[in-house]
Parts: C-alpha cells; structure tokens; sequence
C-alpha cells in the first residue's frame, strides 16, 4: 500500500501542526513542558491478534549526560490515541500514561481489544505537545491463513560508521512487521571502534557502564530521523545481542578486556544495560527487568502462517569456548553439557516445535547457526561465539524440530556484518546430507562501514562450506515476503553508508518453497566494479576475522 510522507517525514512540530486545537480539547495542559518532549520519535512492538504495545520517551534533551534527556524530576501524564485512519478521525481507543523518572520517562501502553489483522495509526500528547503519527498493526486471528506477510529484519547499527539509510528505505518499503535481532546501538566512547572507511559520526559520552550511560546512548541512536520513520511504520519484535550491553559478554561473565572486569561491577553493568534497553524498546511487562535478569525470549503468532520463536542467546550461555574468538578444532565446543540458549529456554523452543500447526516456524535469533569452517584443510576453524561454539545445543535444536514434524524451519540471524544464505545439513561433514532447513543472515545496517562487493561463489568461504550459497559484505537488510506458498527473500544493499542517502538495491533473492528446505535463487545483480574487491579472504570486507568477534 502507499504510504504518505506524514509517516515518513513528519517532526513532532509539524505533526503538531496539522492537529486541530479541538483534538485534545480534553487534555489537561503541562506548561512545565516548554520544548517538544518527543524527539526520540514513537514505536509499536509485539503485536497479538487483538493488540500491540506502543512506546514514546519523553525527552526535550536527548543527550544530556545525566540520562535523563533534560526531562524534570517528575512524573508526567502521557495521552495517547489510537485510530483507524492516518488523519485520526475516526478514534478507536485513548487513554493515558504516566512517564515517571524512575523507567526514564518511557511509556509503554499495551493494548487489547482490537480487530485482528488490522492496520492502526497511533500518537501521544503532553500538553500542547503532540508527536508524530505513525502506523502499527494487529496479528491475524488465530486459525486465520493470511495471504502474505511482509517482513523485514535488520541487525547491527553502528551510530559511527555511517547513516542509518538502510532504515529509511526500509520504511519506504512499507512491511507488516520488522525484526531487530541485536546491537541496536554499541557500546564504546568515541573513535574506539572505527570503520575502514572512517567514522562520519561521533559517540556522545563515555563507554556506557551506568544506567545514565545507557540512556544517553539509546537517546542518541533514537534521535535518528531514518530509525525514527522505520519504527514509525510497522510493529517492531526486538531481541538484543552483545553490543547493547558489552561486546561478546556470555551471561555473568564480561568480555576480555573488559570496562567492568570484576564481577560485581559487571552485573551491576548489566542491570542498568537491561533498564535502558527495556526504556527504549516498544515491550510488554513481561519483559520488565529484574535486576539482573530479564525476560526477552518469546512467542509471536501470525495467524497459521508463521510463529516466530524470539531468542535470547546471552543471557543464559555458557562463557566461549576455547578463550572466544576464532579456533581451531575445539574439542570444549562439542561438549554436550555446554549451551547457548540455557536448559529453560531451550525447552521451552522445542516445546513451541511440538505445539506448532504454522506453516512456517521462523526462528529469530542473533549469531550464525549453520557451521562456518574457515580452514580449507583438515582443520575446522570456527567461531567460538556462534553456535559452531556450542555443537551440542545447536544439535538439540535441530533435532526438536525434526522429531517435532516442524514443516518448514527458518532461522533468522544477525551479528556478523554481512548477508549470507545457508541450507542448513544433518550433517555439515557430509554436503549430501539431509537438508534440515534455511538460514538467512542479515548483514548491518551501518557496522563496518561501506563494505565491499564481490562474486559471491569466488570467495573461499563457499567453496570450503557449500552448503552456504550465498555471502556478501555490504550493507543493508533483508525483505521477505512470506505467504502459505514460499517465502521470497530479498537481499537489499545500501552501497554508501558513508554517504546520506545512498541509494539501495537488490542483491540476490531466493525463494524458499513450502516443505522442501532449499534456496532457490532468483536474481542476481552483476558485480559493481566500483564497489567490489578480488579478495579470497573467506571474511574479506567485514570485521567477522576479528578475535573479539565485533
């Protein structure tokens, strides 16, 4: 469907704008708000059949060091409204908020009660401020088979490494629902991590440690107009990775190197690293953190098409392998006892295996699932951080899913800097080996900077692993559509994220058919000479080589 420039584009100012007085007539007025408190945008997450959550923070300072975005020490009462039509004439549904100091000024209203499978615009107000609109949607009913979903995922946004343009084009291809699977933001100080292609933008404040680090740093990324209009245009599901509190930590046991070496220190990190992200993700009260825990995995059903299984492959893993990092046939990694996922979570996955009647069970989770062998001799050199690191979970998965009648298993993935495709093997030894499912692999959106393209089948990591079909190191995102049929997949690259605006594009696309478990490529757009590298680097182009597995 079209969708206006009042979604894309609109500022709080000039939404407020087009608001006529009488609209919030009834609103009681907050004069202690003298500039527009919604400059971190709105969002939709985790939508049901009959409801989604809707979220704003409210901050006149974004960046101020105090984490608090220059908002007082005070409670504030948030309207909010939902309507069927952009233009907010016909109202569904209102009520109010309060934002308190204490969850950042963030609110998140959970809703029930609505239509299934239905579009929805949304907005808040304090005193005279008034957001931008944006648009959300239902689930489909239950026993309900849509014709299509269109679904788009995305990982890895480094502030410093470029322009969030992916984003804006995302949203200009208008999805039903958008993926985010880890480092929605990164954790360092200014020009620690630097691109290739040089740093175009500059971190505020220090390495994020406490709770005020956090939430400036959230603030900054959220203050992006380009991520701003892509969760202004559809439901968001979020999980987070490593960079949203420290690189590579692996439940209560923080990076080498780390800011928080100690292991107090770090646990108190990671609470305020948990508080900051729920803040600033459009979540359910489910996922309010405790301490230092906090419930992110979880279900969401669309209709009989697809159940999405949302994973948490951090908090509850054992430490890395063999000292993290790239190694060579580490026997610790095959240990049967060592998990990724945690024995709960992993229960609870196989468990959503068994009671699934979807025609597509999509598994949304962060780092590579399928083996990745950088050796091309007898030596298996794999990444102790993916689940090459955790052989034995990884089996487990696989093995709940078969023994389940799973009829199409999709692992979704992020983490590693660029696109690839993979068909997943009983057995990766063996290529002639039952193929078990798909995963596709979403590259950054800026991490890394511009990257590098190349012939995919020239590079030495598909020849040394052919059951990956597809690699490339540029920049992007990945848009499916997904229907009882097949699901269509297309690679999208932004070839400049150096630059603002860059226009994006088709890489490849595939297409899965429903029960047969293999990629099928499509299209396939020649080599840009301009944009390539002659590289047999198996990870040429990205950082993926780097021992701290940015």
């Amino acid at each position: 469907m079209h969708v206006s420039r009042r979604i894309l584009l609109a500022s709080s100012a000039a939404a407020a704008a087009t608001v006529p007085a009488t609209a919030w007539a009834e609103e009681r007025r907050h004069h202690t708000v003298k500039r527009d408190p919604f400059t971190l945008g709105v969002a939709s997450g985790d939508p049901t059949s009959d409801g989604v959550v809707l979220w704003t923070r409210l901050a006149t300072e974004p960046l101020a060091e105090d984490g608090m975005g220059g908002m007082p020490d005070a409670a504030f009462d948030v309207k909010w409204e939902l309507a069927s039509d952009e233009r907010f004439r016909r109202r569904v549904a209102s009520g109010h908020e309060q934002a308190r100091p204490e969850q950042g000024h963030s609110v998140h209203v959970e809703l029930s009660g609505l239509e299934p499978d239905t579009e929805y615009y949304y907005r808040f107000k304090v005193g005279r401020w008034v957001s931008h609109a944006a648009r959300t949607r239902t689930a489909p009913a239950p026993g309900a088979m849509p014709e299509q979903l269109r679904m788009a995922f995305a990982s890895c946004s480094q502030y410093e490494h470029g322009y969030f343009t992916a984003y804006r084009h995302m949203a200009e291809s208008s999805p039903d629902l958008i993926l985010h699977l880890g480092d929605y933001q990164y954790e360092y100080k200014k020009d620690v991590y630097n691109s290739p292609d040089g740093n175009v933008r500059d971190h505020e404040g220090p390495e994020t440690v406490t709770l005020a680090n956090y939430r400036q740093r959230h603030a900054q990324y959220k203050s992006d107009a380009d991520l701003q209009a892509a969760h202004a245009i559809a439901p968001w599901l979020v999980v987070w990775d490593d960079h949203e509190t420290e690189n590579n930590w692996a439940d209560e046991v923080p990076e080498a190197g780390s800011d928080t070496p100690d292991a107090a220190d770090f646990l108190a990190r990671r609470a305020a690293a948990f508080q900051a992200y729920w803040e600033n993700m459009p979540l359910r009260r489910s996922s309010v953190p405790v301490g230092i825990d906090m419930q992110l995995y979880r279900r969401v059903e669309w209709g009989q098409l697809a159940r999405f299984h949302m994973l948490d492959t951090r908090q509850y893993r054992d430490d890395q392998a063999c000292g993290d990092g790239w190694n060579d046939d580490c026997a610790e990694a095959w240990d049967e006892k060592r998990s990724i996922t945690g024995d709960a979570q992993e229960e609870w996955l196989i468990d959503g295996f068994r009671s699934s009647t979807a025609r597509w069970d999509v598994i949304g989770q962060q780092v590579f699932f399928a083996q990745r062998d950088a050796d091309a001799g007898p030596v298996l050199r794999t990444s102790m951080d993916g689940w090459d690191g955790y052989t034995a979970s990884r089996e487990r998965i696989v093995q709940g899913w078969l023994d389940a009648g799973v009829r199409n298993p999709v692992v979704l993935t992020g983490d590693v800097h660029t696109h690839w495709a993979s068909e997943l093997l009983a057995d990766f030894e063996d290529p002639d080996s039952e193929r078990v499912g798909v995963e596709l692999v979403t590259t950054s959106i800026t991490s890394g900077g511009n990257g590098v393209d190349s012939v995919p089948e020239d590079n030495e990591a598909l020849l040394i692993n052919p059951h990956i079909k597809f690699r490339n190191a540029q920049r992007g995102w990945v848009h499916t559509t997904i229907t009882p049929e097949q699901i269509d997949v297309d690679f999208q690259v932004v070839p400049l994220v150096t630059e603002q605006d860059s226009p994006a594009h088709i890489r490849r696309s595939y297409t899965i058919a429903d029960g047969d478990r293999a990629l099928h490529q499509t299209y396939d757009r020649p080599v840009d000479p301009s944009m390539s590298t002659h590289s047999t680097d198996p990870f040429a182009g990205s950082d993926e080589n780097a021992d701290d597995g940015l």
